[in-house]
């Protein structure tokens, strides 16, 4: 796909309303750009989806055909080319890559938030705590698919108490504000979640500059 010079900064903007209805990006002509088809790392459009396809499919004996599908599962991944990140903001529906309405705003025009926590969880939750798999069980212990898709997180150390796991962290996520970062925090926790500090990172340097991304 071929490069696009980036237009004025989607945060100085009204993008979308909300609620029912068409939306305005919906309105809009085909060949008009869209702001979420961008990595929200970098801001680069050389985008590609990668697409798994498995289905059970009967067959006609007379036609060779297909007469019944069975079962059919397609899993698709948006990873940018550039800085090799997956986009948790996009997905892939009907031919189509589209933005995932809860996420796409905050992720593309946001910046980046560093968060020191703990998450406190039921220890059925966390598969293993130690090994080279301790680090992603944790962070899914804690935040679920939030915490492996969409954030990047060090988990700093854990803490057996009973029943319970306390997990120590250090979460990058993308929001508008600090109160937007809370928010998705907190929503994201699967257990009692504690902030111990939040602090506003910049955006990585390709976005902040002024060539085409």
């Amino acid at each position: 796909m071929a490069e696009a010079e980036r237009g004025p900064n989607p945060r100085d903007q009204d993008l979308q309303p909300r609620g029912g209805g068409p939306s305005e990006r919906d309105l809009r002509p085909v060949d008009e750009p869209r702001p979420w088809l961008r990595c929200y790392r970098c801001w680069s459009q050389n985008l590609e989806a990668q697409v798994h396809y498995d289905a059970i499919l009967r067959i006609d004996p007379e036609s060779g055909g297909f007469s019944e599908r069975l079962d059919e599962v397609q899993e698709a991944v948006v990873q940018c080319l550039d800085c090799m990140h997956d986009q948790p903001h996009l997905t892939f529906t009907d031919g189509r890559v589209e933005p995932v309405e809860d996420r796409w705003e905050r992720m593309v025009t946001g910046t980046p938030w560093v968060a020191s926590c703990t998450v406190t969880v039921d220890q059925d939750l966390v598969e293993v705590c130690s090994g080279p798999e301790a680090a992603d069980s944790l962070t899914y212990g804690a935040f679920g698919e939030g915490g492996t898709r969409e954030f990047f997180t060090h988990v700093r150390f854990h803490k057996h108490d009973e029943d319970k796991i306390t997990i120590h962290l250090l979460v990058e996520l993308y929001a508008r504000s600090s109160e937007e970062a809370t928010e998705v925090l907190e929503e994201a926790s699967r257990g009692a979640l504690t902030i111990t500090s939040l602090a506003e990172e910049s955006r990585p340097p390709a976005a902040e500059s002024d060539e085409a991304h």
